[in-house]
């Protein structure tokens, strides 16, 4: 027999998975809808979210933190420059290597505000302490999303 403290801890680790997906779900159909008002797909999207967050990287870089391909990173450099929103440079110290950077030509942020503004009103709901500990979830919780991508492209279930 379960102690009620098993119990409740049982059902809210179920309760927080249902929310998990629900927010997962949501995350997909906000980028989604981003993306097409972009002119682009979801994946090129986060692409250039990671592009805009993390600064300028080189194509094998951008490939390592998406789990995409080498190749499959080329044709959203592709599109993305085509699209005018990404440019590709040759390493200075590295002729071999291909660096990509936001072009600055097409901006992104203003389509963000909205959604920034929406979260920090909801931020503001919690104290400092909750504020840390839901940040530790996220940075705790995107290694985990990532190698569970990888295990998925990987063949695994």
């Amino acid at each position: 027999m379960m102690s009620d403290q098993t119990e409740r801890r049982t059902g809210l680790i179920a309760e927080l998975d249902r929310r998990a997906r629900e927010f997962n779900a949501q995350a997909v159909m906000f980028s989604q809808a981003m993306a097409g008002r972009l002119g682009i797909n979801a994946t090129d999207l986060q692409c250039l979210n990671l592009l805009s967050q993390r600064g300028s990287m080189t194509v094998g870089q951008l490939a390592e933190v998406t789990g995409l391909t080498p190749g499959a990173i080329t044709g959203v450099v592709d599109r993305l420059e085509g699209a005018g929103y990404a440019r590709r440079e040759r390493d200075r110290e590295d002729r071999r290597r291909v660096i990509v950077s936001l072009s600055g030509g097409r901006e992104i942020s203003p389509m963000f505000d909205a959604v920034r503004r929406a979260s920090e009103e909801l931020y503001s709901a919690y104290t400092d302490e909750e504020l840390v500990l839901i940040l530790d979830f996220f940075t705790r919780a995107v290694p985990v999303l990532r190698e569970q991508t990888a295990r998925l492209r990987e063949g695994g279930v």
